[in-house]
């Protein structure tokens, strides 16, 4: 029994098949530790370096040298994919968190590349192509999802990445960075209670959206806070991220008996469909029925919108700070920023 380990590594040694993960479980290690050790061996600490690299000569594996070297120069390129363009939103967030990671990047001497894909699969393999032809020093997940194949692919692949999002499963490593999207509705409900509402209706995306799901528990723990959850279910509404959505929405809600005096969007585009529901119905937004998105578009100023502010800038330092560390930096903690509410009109009380 105990020659077995040795026989199975000198075949993955002739066979030329040995996987990161093979290297990870050699050495009790995460994979994501393996790809550290590799690429930033800075970041791990001596003890667990030398059982990483004890693996890696055992096993035979071989990283790629390519990539290697254009991850030890001076200057490089990220890579994220770039979402289609949707006819159906106010101002596409995505956009603006492009040029925040470009802006990033650029302090530091990286210039980003972007590319356009179907799905999440070829999105995986692009990704893992650039890196290893040595295009790009590493990439960035946008829009990660539960279940999302992406961040495994690379992880056995052995490829340097950051997710805007959290990551079960990614801690050690500080490989995302996110915004608390709970604490963002959250601030809302306790303005608009402070306010003196205590029917707040709730405009959300559907269940399983994992952005959406967090700022549905925002609102959910909020209203606990305040003594309004009793009954508030009545007021919890879902649909897709359109305007025609969030008029339909609103409207349902603000049409019933005892309907909501404030409701909260999870989105800026959501927001200006009740926007126009509530004006419809010839009531005074912020008056009648206060209102607040989420994302503050530069549509949510023009159209006198609260909204909650995303620390967009700081997402994309941090990301470039994780991906691209500088002299001796070690691994920053996952990033969990506050964004910030901005109130105006629509859900200040005119006198």
């Amino acid at each position: 029994m105990a020659e077995a380990p040795a026989g199975s590594a000198a075949r993955r040694r002739g066979s030329g098949a040995v996987t990161i993960a093979d290297v990870a479980a050699a050495a009790a290690v995460s994979k994501q530790t393996v790809s550290n050790v590799m690429n930033y061996p800075e970041k791990v600490r001596a003890e667990t370096r030398e059982r990483v690299r004890r693996a890696v000569a055992e096993l035979g594996f071989q990283p790629n040298r390519m990539a290697r070297a254009l991850r030890s120069s001076t200057a490089g390129m990220i890579a994220c994919r770039i979402e289609p363009v949707s006819s159906r939103s106010l101002a596409p967030f995505h956009d603006r968190f492009l040029h925040a990671l470009a802006e990033a990047g650029q302090a530091v001497g990286r210039h980003l590349m972007l590319f356009a894909v179907d799905d999440a699969e070829s999105e995986a393999a692009t990704c893992v192509r650039l890196v290893r032809t040595g295009a790009v020093e590493g990439v960035v997940l946008y829009n990660v999802v539960p279940g999302d194949l992406r961040p495994p692919v690379l992880l056995e692949a052995g490829v340097p990445f950051v997710c805007f999002g959290r990551v079960p499963g990614l801690d050690d490593a500080g490989a995302w960075v996110d915004v608390d999207n709970a604490a963002g509705v959250a601030a809302v409900v306790d303005h608009l209670a402070e306010a003196g509402h205590r029917r707040i209706g709730f405009l959300g995306f559907p269940d399983g959206h994992r952005v959406g799901d967090d700022r549905a528990d925002g609102w959910v723990a909020a209203m606990d806070r305040h003594g309004l959850l009793a009954g508030s279910h009545r007021f919890d509404t879902r649909g897709e991220d359109t305007w025609t959505s969030g008029a339909k929405m609103a409207r349902g809600l603000l049409d019933r008996a005892g309907a909501p005096t404030a409701l909260v969007a999870v989105s800026d585009t959501l927001a200006a469909g009740a926007l126009q529901a509530i004006r419809d119905l010839g009531l005074a937004p912020g008056h009648d029925v206060a209102l607040v998105g989420y994302d503050d578009t530069p549509s949510a100023e023009v159209l006198d919108l609260s909204s909650v502010r995303q620390p967009l800038a700081e997402v994309g330092r941090r990301i470039v700070e994780v991906l691209c560390p500088t002299g001796g930096a070690t691994v920053p903690a996952p990033s969990l920023l506050r964004p910030e509410l901005v109130v105006r009109g629509s859900s200040r009380r005119r006198a």
